[in-house]
């Protein structure tokens, strides 16, 4: 089964926090996604909403 990609469509790197405005991945993730493995892949997609809630949380 194809790991989905976590991607919405709004392409912007927050200066911040180093991650995509939309879907929450570093640069290094996105660039890497098409080479990763499911298990790989697998792993990032629970960092992406612990990622999300601190970005949120900031002030």
């Amino acid at each position: 089964m194809k790991t989905e990609s976590p991607c919405v469509d709004v392409c912007e790197m927050d200066p911040d926090s180093g991650l995509c405005r939309g879907c929450f991945r570093t640069i290094h993730e996105i660039a890497a996604w098409s080479r990763m493995t499911g298990d790989e892949k697998d792993k990032v997609w629970p960092l992406l909403k612990e990622r999300r809630d601190f970005v949120e949380r900031r002030p």
